[in-house]
């Protein structure tokens, strides 16, 4: 499993604007192969905002970023203006993971 995590600092009183634009964009996930799931998250600190999308592996996420489906999802309006500057983009290998049925065999 391969974690891609996109921090995002939300100006101040433009949060709303940021939901909103997360909530309108097509995403073009549908389909695309070793993609997991995604999550928009809020932290409890201002203006804090994560994406995090979970890949089957890290050549499946590497695969995406090289796609068409990558170029429409990001060509799709500006958040210039609602952040506070470039977001922060980390990657992450899953070395453990365990879900209500138990630690997943396979996992590092």
């Amino acid at each position: 499993m391969f974690i891609a995590m996109n921090h995002f600092k939300v100006a101040n009183g433009k949060e709303d604007e940021f939901e909103r634009a997360w909530r309108e964009r097509q995403t073009y996930l549908d389909g695309v192969a070793g993609f997991v799931e995604f999550a928009l998250l809020k932290a409890d600190a201002a203006g804090e905002y994560i994406s995090h999308s979970v890949w089957k592996d890290r050549a499946a996420f590497v695969d995406w970023t090289n796609s068409e489906a990558f170029v429409k999802g990001h060509r799709q309006g500006s958040l210039m203006g609602v952040l506070e500057g470039a977001p922060h983009v980390s990657t992450y290998e899953a070395i453990i993971v365990e879900t209500a049925e138990g630690r997943t065999a396979g996992a590092r």
